[in-house]
């Protein structure tokens, strides 16, 4: 194994892994693990290829800023760059980001400005329209533009496409791949109308979006819905798309990219992120579709890693409705954590009040039952502990049961839902109970969260 002399090196000549376990029909399905990248995604290769081709025209000065506006990958991609390069990095995200990415991207040292996710292009707050503008207005910004920046797609024309055709021997019968600045598609749809002419190229797109519409139907809408999936999907056509040979393509829904995502992992063991998981549906809908074997590659698009809070966290699925619970008619279906499944997160009265405060912090609560057995014996949030502590912080290793409430207002779990708006009403989180044994607790957000899912 060779020694780099920079992380920059390492970006490309991702490896090819065969599926073993998912069910592809007649056809052999290959993964390509963009995932491998070292910012983790596909999204690296651009990195480069901008802002390299960028400095061999003479447009970046030593330190300059750099300005984008990205759905994730491509702002850790590029941040990857600068970073190595010595550039300044802004970027503007829409507020739908994982948590992950945004900690990923500061880190890396570049400045992350959220905005809103729920406007279109033409929306002074769309992300690609809000960097523009701060690139027009920052003092010797360069504005990267992916969306229209021919550097995008010829790191894949050039580098992505032959490196398969390498790696697959010239032996492809169809890729399948995703459509964000459309650099990807692009690049490589003109590296196989040269080089593989007969490789078919397959889109796979979100649900919302309307790309599918546009290459089925040759449909292109001007009204587009939301979803989940980070990264891809589109309610324009991007200025360096180019559409001409793809000739199907596949809407996936969120839940079921993110089904398929945690499927990825459970049987093969490849942790891809929520892209990977529309990708990875649509490419064993067409490999089931086939009536002849065919060679299919589809791409990790990026690492699940940056997604562990979200569609790997059974809670966030539980709360979004893509994942189904048994449904009692009563409280229990506003319950999150039932304490019955263990999922309840409770400290003990003996234990101090540094583990509640801990707990608390671990799992994102304000408020944790106090458990003597399967007896609850009171409460203790947030409140509690400050008005115990403050003023004398060794107070810290005081037990639970010091600054616990034990006066504990109950509804009984056949109670109707209205009864909760007063416990709200008073500052209280709602203690659901069965005669003596303890259910839970809901919230505030649980039942916004109950009532969101009922209104989809």
């Amino acid at each position: 194994m060779a020694i780099h002399s920079s992380v920059l090196e390492l970006i490309g000549d991702t490896p090819i892994v065969q599926a073993r376990r998912l069910d592809t029909g007649l056809c052999t399905l290959y993964l390509k693990l963009e995932s491998a990248n070292p910012g983790g995604s596909i999204k690296d290769r651009i990195g480069m290829s901008m802002i390299e081709a960028a400095e061999k025209r003479g447009d970046l000065k030593p330190g300059a800023t750099l300005v984008e506006g990205t759905a994730g990958n491509t702002g850790i991609g590029l941040a990857l760059v600068a970073q190595q390069k010595g550039y300044k990095l802004m970027l503007v995200v829409p507020d739908k980001m994982s948590r992950e990415k945004i900690f990923n991207l500061k880190a890396m040292g570049a400045e992350v400005i959220l905005t809103r996710s729920d406007v279109a292009k033409g929306h002074p707050e769309y992300y690609q329209d809000l960097a523009e503008r701060i690139a027009r207005e920052t003092p010797g910004a360069y504005f990267i533009n992916q969306f229209g920046n021919p550097d995008n797609p010829a790191a894949h024309e050039f580098g992505t496409g032959p490196e398969i055709l390498r790696q697959m021997e010239g032996q492809l019968d169809a890729i399948v791949f995703g459509c964000g600045s459309s650099g990807t598609m692009s690049g490589l749809s003109r590296c196989f109308a040269e080089h593989s002419p007969q490789t078919e190229m397959v889109l796979a797109d979100p649900v919302g979006s309307i790309l599918t519409q546009y290459i089925n139907e040759g449909i292109l809408s001007t009204k587009s819905g939301s979803w989940l999936v980070e990264g891809i999907g589109e309610d324009f056509l991007p200025q360096i798309s180019d559409f001409s040979r793809v000739k199907k393509a596949y809407a996936i829904s969120d839940g079921e990219s993110f089904h398929t995502a945690r499927d990825l992992l459970a049987k093969e063991g490849i942790l891809g992120g929520s892209s990977t998981g529309t990708l990875l549906a649509a490419a064993l809908k067409y490999c089931r579709e086939q009536t002849t074997p065919k060679k299919v590659l589809v791409f990790v698009c990026d690492t699940g890693n940056k997604y562990l809070s979200k569609m790997y966290n059974d809670y966030w699925m539980l709360d979004n409705g893509f994942i189904e619970r048994t449904q009692y008619g009563d409280l229990r279906d506003l319950i999150l954590r039932p304490y019955s499944q263990r999922d309840t997160v409770v400290v003990s009265p003996t234990d101090l009040l540094t583990t509640a405060y801990q707990r608390m912090k671990l799992y994102d609560v304000s408020q944790l039952p106090v458990m003597e057995g399967d007896r609850l014996a009171g409460i203790v949030d947030e409140s509690d502990v400050l008005l115990h502590v403050y003023g004398d912080e060794a107070r810290f290793r005081d037990p639970v049961s010091t600054a616990m409430v034990s006066k504990l207002d109950r509804l009984d779990v056949r109670s109707p839902i209205e009864a909760l708006l007063p416990v709200f009403d008073r500052g209280q989180v709602a203690i659901i109970t069965d005669g003596e044994a303890f259910l839970g607790l809901i919230t505030r957000i649980d039942l916004l969260n109950y009532l969101r899912r009922r209104a989809q």
